[in-house]
């Protein structure tokens, strides 16, 4: 008998899910021993998980694209398949994805921003999400939301009834922590970084408000209180318009985009950060805004769904629909160094109340909810 995790999203590297699959499975190892087995799909392809080779790995061959329609096809009809996790007491469907396992199932919800911003999505990722996150909250036995306000949307959009949904946050992985000074200046000398430069960390589509937060370091960059943007992560879905607007403005060859980094220069670019903002229209949790924290970079964000709950009192917030109150609580930072200090320490603080390890164990908990003969292996 074991516990199933879906680490699909983290053998395949896709984004925030992938930091959430891979840092829980391996947070889960060694509190659940043997008892934690492995789900992917392209087995055979790609993988195992880095770091987890000696734990029991299931899943099947086909491709994400055929492997999504299949799941929805099989739940349309209440199709259960019994050789996907055989001898599974609970199935751990970590990203949007509900496979039709013949087990006990929990699925993490991340969050509801089709529903809220559906302009943001391609048409067709957004009809079957539209189609198939109601049934896979339906048919799933229990829901960890990763916020307060993913909860709260999955109660408003889908009624779900409040006790079959646990929060569950995130955390930084252990490696975010303060940079050494040799590390910040070897990442300036690697990405040419000059002077004093905010930092945007995130996959480039529409809800990350990257042009808009572009904008809004103009005046910044013409007090002398910033230097340059510079915006880390891949190029996502949408993501023309925003290009075309940051090509468009007078500073724009001070945003600079190195596009994907490793996460030991990533580490480092928050060090040396002037000040990290995330300007997004909606978060799920907001997992850049935790790493900055453990990094010691005071953060400026957005108002919005869970931001809030990330960052408490220790963040400086603005409202993302305003460039001028975006520009005026950036301003209010950058120009005053005490005010920095003190946000770095107090972010040190508040990071350090999330880990991995709470929230393996807090995940294990409502895994017992469902199968109660699953033990710790470690007090």
């Amino acid at each position: 008998m074991s516990i199933v995790c879906d680490v699909s999203a983290a053998v395949h590297a896709k984004a925030g899910l992938s930091r959430y699959a891979g840092s829980l499975a391996r947070a889960l190892a060694p509190l659940l021993g043997p008892q934690l087995a492995l789900f992917q799909n392209g087995l055979g392809k790609c993988g195992p998980l880095a770091g987890l080779d000696g734990h029991q790995v299931y899943g099947t061959r086909l491709r994400y694209r055929p492997w999504r329609a299949a799941v929805l096809a099989a739940q349309s009809v209440g199709l259960k398949i019994r050789n996907l996790a055989p001898g599974a007491q609970v199935f751990h469907a970590t990203e949007h994805l509900l496979p039709p396992v013949a087990a006990p199932t929990v699925m993490t919800v991340h969050d509801l921003v089709f529903e809220r911003l559906p302009q943001y999505h391609k048409t067709a990722n957004y009809l079957y999400l539209k189609t198939a996150m109601p049934l896979f909250c339906r048919r799933a036995d229990h829901i960890i939301a990763v916020s307060q306000a993913t909860c709260d949307d999955l109660v408003e959009r889908y009624r779900l009834p409040a006790d079959k949904i646990s929060v569950v946050p995130e955390a930084a992985a252990p490696h975010f922590a303060p940079a050494s000074a040799e590390a910040i200046a070897a990442v300036r000398e690697k990405f040419s970084l000059q002077g004093r430069y905010i930092l945007a960390v995130g996959t480039l589509e529409p809800r990350k408000n990257i042009a808009a937060l572009a904008a809004a370091c103009g005046p910044l960059f013409e007090r002398g209180l910033a230097t340059s943007l510079v915006v880390v992560g891949a190029r996502g879905w949408l993501f023309e318009d925003a290009m075309r607007e940051i090509t468009a403005l007078p500073w724009s060859g001070r945003v600079l985009m190195p596009g994907y980094v490793t996460e030991e220069d990533l580490v480092a670019l928050y060090g040396g950060a002037l000040l990290t903002a995330q300007p997004s229209h909606y978060e799920g949790f907001g997992l850049p805004v935790l790493e900055a924290m453990a990094c010691g970079s005071p953060v400026c964000a957005s108002s919005t769904s869970s931001l809030p709950e990330v960052g408490g009192d220790v963040l400086r917030y603005f409202d993302p629909n305003d460039r001028e109150s975006m520009t005026a609580v950036m301003a209010q930072v950058a120009g005053d160094d005490s005010l920095r200090d003190e946000m770095r320490q107090g972010g040190l603080l508040r990071a350090a109340t999330f880990s991995w390890e709470a929230t393996a164990r807090a995940t294990i908990a409502v895994y017992q909810q469902l199968a109660p003969a699953i033990e710790l292996i470690t007090p």
